[in-house]
């Protein structure tokens, strides 16, 4: 399928749920004169416990729906397992569509440590993935990966449970060992789901000062700024953007989030990708 973009077509972003406003927030702070469409695919959220199949069906329905309702410039797949599952076919399907995508930042972490000990927070989808394993097979010997699966708490951040998210947090930092300056210790600790940065502070505190967390948003941002130039379709600096926000589930879920964590104060509107749902 091939379509003609045009540089005053919004660029839509996607998740299975609120984790993507991580990436949205840099995205904005990118390129403020941009206008953004964000779909919350909560309805089938999360993304991380659910097959590839499954994944990959999701991502074609909510790109068709952000090409044929919304006439999209670009796309961000705002997560990690639709990333490693889907952006393959959705290139295949929109060859003329510039579509970024997110991978977890193991590179910049394995060249900017000290102790050469990573730590990778993501679920378990995204660690068993082909595509991680071709991404850390490609940094053997540059550092030692510290892998945890941290399972639900994307959930429990997407469904607001402060509490239990803050308790697997801590369970999670705990299993995977020392953190800090010192050898043996990780001093480098990769968000490899864009869920995990809208609890950013609290797993500050838990890590400690001397541990620097890395997340998908600020390259992600980046890169979308490139893909634009590339393509003539950049706005130009000057005017304000605007941010529209869908989800195909819980409407107050996705505004209240949004208001958190990135100050929009703004309806939601339900969004149905499905023809037939």
């Amino acid at each position: 399928m091939s379509r003609c973009a045009h540089a005053a077509a919004p660029i839509g972003v996607f998740d299975s749920g609120v984790g993507g406003l991580s990436v949205l927030r840099a995205l904005r702070a990118e390129l403020p004169q941009e206008d953004f469409v964000y779909l919350s695919d909560a309805a089938h959220a999360p993304y991380g416990e659910r097959t590839d199949d499954y994944v990959n069906a999701r991502a074609l329905r909510v790109a068709d729906y952000l090409v044929a309702q919304h006439g999209v410039k670009t796309l961000v797949v705002a997560c990690n397992t639709a990333t490693a599952a889907a952006i393959h076919t959705l290139r295949e399907r929109w060859p003329s569509l510039p579509i970024v995508g997110v991978e977890p930042a193991l590179k910049p972490a394995a060249a900017a440590s000290r102790t050469k000990v990573v730590g990778v927070m993501a679920t378990r989808s995204t660690l068993q993935s082909a595509k991680f394993k071709t991404l850390l097979d490609k940094l053997q010997g540059q550092a030692r990966f510290v892998l945890q699966a941290c399972d639900g708490l994307a959930g429990a951040i997407e469904s607001g449970e402060a509490g239990t998210a803050e308790l697997l947090c801590a369970r999670y930092v705990q299993a995977m060992g020392g953190f800090g300056a010192m050898d043996g210790q990780i001093d480098q600790l990769v968000l490899g789901c864009t869920h995990y940065p809208l609890v950013g502070d609290l797993l500050q505190n838990l890590v400690g000062p001397h541990t620097t967390l890395l997340e998908a948003g600020p390259p992600v941002s980046q890169q979308t700024r490139r893909v634009l130039e590339q393509a003539g379709l950049l706005l130009p600096q000057g005017i304000a953007g605007t941010t529209r926000l869908l989800s195909t589930g819980n409407t107050a879920a996705l505004g209240g989030s949004a208001l958190r964590w990135l100050g929009l104060g703004m309806p939601v509107v339900s969004a149905q990708p499905d023809p037939h749902g």
